[in-house]
């Protein structure tokens, strides 16, 4: 059962609705800053109507207020990236996504912070000031993760019903984690990519944030279309391939992955007693827990870390401030230093985090360090999808049949994992990792992203016991990560679900 601090506490979160506009808006991105722009309301609309739901068409989202990550584009409201780059940027047309919530009712309520181009693991390098976490700790706001951190905190904060954000190697489900709500990452391909401002293209997989599996689920099949305006959308014929997962007959009960290498030395005792006590509930509702292998996790990160950035070296090349965004005051060019034209604006207009992830990039990409490092990136990257088809029971349906590599005990149908290996830090403690250290914060999140595979965090309560050691202001959940086969969605979604249900 749970105690009347947190009771109170849980109230007072899902009492600031997403219908209150001066509570939910203004006061609260005042003071976590996860709101950076309302949409423009040239129609006769008021904001608060928007908000409000007052003002949508029928449909299956008719009432429902989203938000949108800054690097979603729309036509009513600025696109920033939060970037200086990219400041006062006006996008002549609306996303995919965007279109599509629009068709089934929904009122676009905001556009939501995030780390510049969606690179960081905490939400505090955006041009307009970080974010924080509604949770506290010795006085200090925690990190809301990254880089989806502004969506992550809307929903939290009952500032929307839900919000859309983009998830790379863990930037929906990081800061689902850290702010206890859930964080859907879609396979890649499922959901439209047109209109999202690339970061690296083969990883980017626009994301739902929510309250509940449930009002994930209702977002999710909203948006689940192709779309022939993006190259890597999944037509029908391989969307016909996906289909439900089909059990063997007779089986009602979740066959549950437990993978060894998740057992790492920086796992918490917090999240490791969370992470127990949920496959523990399975098990006593009757679902079987199966130790699996996936042994190329230990270099996943350091391949994502490769591939992430050089494409994002490429991807970013484009903004010189010549056509549209930042440009500096003055000069730019500098021929006495052999500089380019655009050398300067691009130097004040991106940030720290960029600049160094445009480097890396451009330097694994040479041809001096190429083989030594994209190549053996790309090749980490196809062992990691392999040791997950090896384990699940289903096929990739991407694969042949012939070339299946799953292994001979009938595979599972689910794996379950802790999201992030710790509690999210303070903000102060952020400020003092450095770069790799905070890369840390992806180890459980990136593998699936790799391989493309749908992923959901859902929270997990901490017990009576641990939360009397915490401050009230502190978290009262941990993220628990359910990763499936790739196509295999809904089996994602009803094992949260499912979890979801026994929680006390």
């Amino acid at each position: 059962m749970l105690s009347a601090r947190v009771c109170r506490r849980n109230a007072g979160r899902r009492l600031v609705g997403y219908a209150n506009y001066s509570v939910a808006v203004e006061r609260r991105s005042n003071t976590l800053n996860a709101i950076v722009n309302l949409p423009n309301t040239t129609s006769g609309t008021s904001a608060k109507e928007e908000l409000n739901g007052q003002a949508t068409s029928p449909g299956a989202l008719a009432g429902k207020s989203i938000a949108l990550k800054d690097n979603i584009v729309t036509k009513d409201s600025p696109t920033t990236a939060a970037s200086k780059v990219l400041s006062g940027y006006e996008s002549p047309f609306d996303a995919t996504v965007v279109k599509l919530l629009r068709q089934h009712g929904a009122s676009i309520s905001s556009k939501t912070n995030l780390d510049e181009f969606g690179m960081g693991s905490h939400s505090q390098s955006s041009n307009t000031g970080p974010v924080f976490s509604p949770f506290s700790r010795n006085g200090t706001p925690l990190s809301p993760g990254g880089s989806s951190g502004g969506s992550a905190v809307a929903v939290a904060t009952g500032q929307c019903w839900a919000a859309l954000g983009t998830d790379t190697g863990g930037s929906v489900r990081l800061p689902a984690a850290y702010t206890g709500v859930v964080g859907f990452k879609p396979s890649y391909g499922l959901l439209s990519r047109w209109g999202v401002i690339q970061y690296a293209n083969s990883l980017d997989t626009v994301g739902v944030l929510a309250q509940s599996v449930k009002d994930a689920r209702q977002v999710f099949r909203s948006l689940n279309v192709f779309d022939a305006q993006d190259p890597t959308s999944l037509p029908a014929s391989v969307r016909q391939r996906l289909g439900p997962r089909r059990r063997e007959p007779g089986r009602k009960r979740l066959r549950i992955g437990v993978p060894v290498e998740y057992n790492i030395d920086e796992l918490s005792s917090t999240v490791r007693a969370a992470y127990v006590r949920t496959l523990d509930a399975l098990q006593v509702a009757g679902h079987t827990l199966h130790p699996i292998s996936l042994p190329s996790t230990r270099r996943a990160l350091s391949a994502y870390y490769v591939l992430a950035p050089a494409e994002a070296s490429s991807n970013l090349a484009k903004y010189d401030g010549i056509r549209y965004g930042y440009r500096t005051a003055g000069p730019d060019a500098s021929p006495k230093r052999n500089s380019p034209l655009y050398a300067q604006t691009r130097g004040e207009g991106f940030g720290d985090e960029v600049k160094r992830r445009i480097l890396l990039g451009a330097y694994t990409l040479s041809s001096e360090a190429i083989d030594n490092y994209f190549i053996q990136a790309q090749k980490v990257r196809r062992l990691v999808q392999q040791d997950f088809d090896r384990v699940f029971a289903q096929s990739n349906p991407l694969l042949d049949a012939s070339l299946s590599t799953r292994s001979g005990d009938g595979g599972v149908d689910i794996i379950i994992t802790p999201t992030a290996p710790t509690l999210p830090p303070t903000v102060d403690e952020v400020k003092r990792q450095s770069p790799v250290e905070s890369y840390m914060n992806d180890v459980f999140t990136v593998p699936a992203s790799l391989a493309g595979l749908p992923a959901v965090s859902l929270p997990a309560p901490l017990s009576e016991q641990e939360r009397s050691s915490m401050e009230e202001s502190d978290v009262t959940s941990v993220g628990m990560q359910f990763i499936g086969q790739f196509g295999d969605d809904e089996t994602v979604l009803e094992a949260a679900e499912l979890v979801e249900q026994l929680q006390p």
